[in-house]
């Protein structure tokens, strides 16, 4: 314990009593408000693992806010297994607008981003808020993990695609700019090589900005686990890599309209000969970057710049600092 404390230089008679210590760059902070999933999806042991979904009430957030912006922090990523049950458990109703409305009072933070939306029963004041509040980023994390119903029945989603097509749609029609990122899952008990093909006719349709791949984890205890693990690892890898090649091409097209746009960056770190940063439609570590390079700029790591981007590849941006 005290060379943890040390390393964190942490300050114990003061820092554990309630309080977040960073281990993320200073400038941006994971704030989780709520633990456990009352969901049912057949492959996810979340729920074995951490109980019912409970919420953390909003006065006890907006603390743990001013605390973290007086550490420095400027971007808030809220985290939670099933972040649209916000507040169901203990105000009766879901309240996520609200808790951002209180989070976004908080002096110093400039920035709130949404990790992990469940799509079925999507409420819509999410996106109502998103829009008309300029901290919260035109951002949002929905895992869809398959596009064949066949798929999403046997995942127990609830959902089916033409359902989650109509979804992205009305929040695009809200918020033309948002960045829509979501996940898959591969190799999931009975999965054939239509499901696969399904998959990529979606993502083709849907032109999701940012996209992630996982295999198939068969989990004891879990639903799915009664069903036989019938894709092999390698299979498993096979499809994720043919996933993830597929989405190359749209992400770089995506990215190649950007060429020319100035636009906001909160920069991490310097990496090689560059400062590197976000959009606010790149969240840290799973997403795109801004690569500003060192010899013809000067960047404060944890400040925002504006950016004008000047070249684009597969999932990187490149661009210059505006000097005013």
């Amino acid at each position: 314990m005290p060379k943890l404390l040390k390393t964190l230089n942490a300050d114990y008679k003061h820092e554990l009593i309630g309080e977040r210590i960073i281990t993320t760059p200073s400038h941006y902070a994971f704030l989780k408000i709520s633990e456990g999933c009352d969901r049912k999806c057949s492959f996810c042991a979340i729920p074995l693992m951490r109980g019912k979904h409970i919420s953390t009430p909003i006065e006890d957030l907006v603390i743990q806010a001013k605390n973290l912006a007086k550490q420095g922090v400027k971007e808030l990523i809220l985290i939670a297994q099933e972040l649209t049950f916000y507040g169901l458990d203990i105000y009766k109703e879901r309240r996520l607008p609200q808790l951002l409305q209180e989070l976004s009072k908080v002096e110093g933070i400039e920035w709130i981003r949404l990790h992990y939306a469940y799509p079925t029963g999507f409420p819509m004041e999410i996106i109502e808020e998103m829009r008309t509040n300029p901290k919260v980023c035109n951002y949002l994390d929905i895992p869809l993990q398959h596009a064949s119903d066949k798929m999403l029945k046997a995942m127990k989603r609830g959902a089916t695609r033409a359902k989650t097509t109509q979804l992205i749609k009305e929040v695009r029609e809200l918020i033309p700019n948002i960045a829509i990122r979501t996940t898959f899952i591969v190799g999931f008990p009975g999965e054939t090589r239509e499901d696969i093909g399904e998959m990529k006719e979606w993502i083709q349709e849907m032109q999701f900005d940012r996209l992630g791949v996982f295999t198939y984890s068969h989990e004891e205890d879990t639903t799915a686990y009664e069903l036989e693990d019938d894709v092999t690892e390698e299979e498993k890898q096979a499809r994720a890599q043919e996933i993830m090649d597929f989405q190359q091409d749209i992400s770089l097209s995506l990215n190649e309209q950007k060429v020319g746009k100035t636009l906001k960056v909160l920069f991490d770190r310097v990496e090689g000969g560059y400062f590197v940063g976000r959009t606010e439609y790149d969240s840290p570590e799973v997403d795109n970057e801004v690569l500003v390079n060192k010899e013809n700029n000067f960047i404060r790591i944890g400040d925002f710049a504006d950016i004008k981007i000047t070249s684009a590849d597969d999932f990187d941006l490149y661009g210059d600092a505006i000097n005013e």
